[in-house]
């Protein structure tokens, strides 16, 4: 947490990652993770919708120098509030959409870390 904390208030590493961010949906990087949140299931009023892109995109919004780790928590909590508990019309209905979107999130996050990491190794500072 300190470590984030320190990142946060390096306006030159903070900057660097959001251009890196920035890079990898202008180049449409994630368009191979974006093709696994496009599934079509059988009841079109039910298509996956990807929040999982929105919060992040929400999330680097947020992004600056200046953010304390708190405010980017609570930006992730109220997303998390809007797009998976309020539509949720009973706990088993949580359950599975909490499910699914945690499963997404960590195969979204897997994937920017991987193309961080292969592209734009300067984004870690």
């Amino acid at each position: 947490l300190q470590t984030v904390r320190a990142l946060l208030n390096n306006n030159s590493t903070v900057t660097v990652l959001r251009a890196g961010l920035h890079a990898i949906f202008s180049e449409k990087s994630l368009d191979v993770t974006k093709d696994l949140f496009q599934e079509k299931l059988r009841n079109p009023k039910k298509r996956q919708k990807n929040i999982q892109l929105k919060c992040l995109k929400n999330f680097i919004s947020s992004l600056t120098s200046s953010t304390d780790i708190r405010d980017l928590l609570s930006c992730l909590s109220s997303d998390l509030q809007s797009f998976v508990i309020k539509p949720s019309k009973n706990k088993e209905a949580f359950k599975e959409q909490a499910s699914d979107f945690m499963l997404k999130w960590n195969l979204l996050l897997s994937n920017v870390g991987k193309i961080l990491t292969i592209n734009r190794t300067d984004s870690f500072g």
